[in-house]
């Protein structure tokens, strides 16, 4: 790859169920988070929520040296949570190889592939069929 002083950002599509994130990290010296546009406490409501798109980072300490900005869209709140870590985590196996394994332990580089499942003809939901009566 690039070396890290010619890097301008680099870019990783991360996705959780039906949501899909793609995070763009910066190496600077002033770090923040900004998802579609709001800061992090704006966008996510919960500390929780707040807590797993920074894991990532955390993994390593590396909250202060990127500046990450993130598209984000589809699925629920939690599930878009996910999809961010998920993203920023791939982005930062691109810059630096190494921080693949502690990130790959954690599980912050597998994808939940988990989605609702389609209704089918004939059916009142994905598997639930009419009520049988005998007469």
């Amino acid at each position: 790859m690039a070396t890290k002083e010619t890097v301008q950002y680099i870019e990783a599509v991360g996705r959780r169920k039906t949501s899909t994130s793609r995070a763009r990290i910066t190496p600077a010296k002033k770090a923040d988070i900004v998802v579609n546009g709001k800061t992090v406490e704006e966008y996510f409501p919960t500390d929780v929520l707040r807590s797993h798109v920074t894991q990532a980072l955390a993994i390593e300490g590396l909250e202060q040296q990127f500046s990450v900005t993130v598209l984000v869209h589809g699925g629920g709140i939690s599930s878009q949570s996910e999809a961010v870590r998920h993203s920023i985590a791939r982005a930062l196996t691109k810059f630096e190889e190494a921080l693949r394994k502690p990130l790959k332990a954690a599980g912050y580089l597998k994808r939940d592939p988990r989605m609702k499942e389609r209704r089918k003809f004939g059916l009142r939901k994905a598997r639930r069929a009419p009520q049988w009566s005998k007469r």
